[in-house]
């Protein structure tokens, strides 16, 4: 019996000391914009894009996702600076690509910003229209 007394103590200090989930608070993240441009991908994802390939011609029968990743990264670093500029140069095009298509996509939602900062519904606005034209009608007629 004195044993279960023992071992139910430290239980109970472990959780106090690592909050057990008492008193945190959750945050939410914001929402991902399913539009939102990718990222361009590094010298070295462009690599092993190719290697991939090349990989899976040599090796058809490695379905090993962690072998692939190893024999990349070895690859990569026993290639020379030579050796690597054609991927950096391709990254690099791709980094501009995604700078034009990224400043695009936050003119956008600038563009869309500013359509709904008025508190007016459309229907508000059309209605002072409205209400402009006849008193410029009432003011001809006088």
């Amino acid at each position: 019996m004195p044993k279960a007394k023992a071992d139910s103590k430290p239980a109970e200090s472990r959780l106090k000391r690592k909050g057990a989930g008492a008193g945190r608070k959750q945050t939410k993240k914001a929402a991902k914009d399913p539009n939102k441009p990718k990222r361009p991908p590094s010298a070295f994802f462009v690599f092993m894009s190719d290697f991939r390939e090349q990989y899976k011609k040599d090796h058809p029968n490695n379905k090993s996702v962690a072998t692939v990743g190893k024999a990349c990264g070895e690859k990569w670093q026993s290639l020379s600076d030579e050796e690597k500029a054609p991927y950096v140069a391709r990254a690099l095009k791709k980094k501009e690509e995604y700078e034009v298509t990224i400043q695009a996509y936050n003119k956008k939602l600038e563009g869309k910003d500013e359509e709904d900062g008025s508190d007016k519904s459309k229907s508000e606005v059309n209605d002072e229209d409205e209400d402009e034209e006849d008193e410029d009608d009432e003011e001809d007629e006088d």
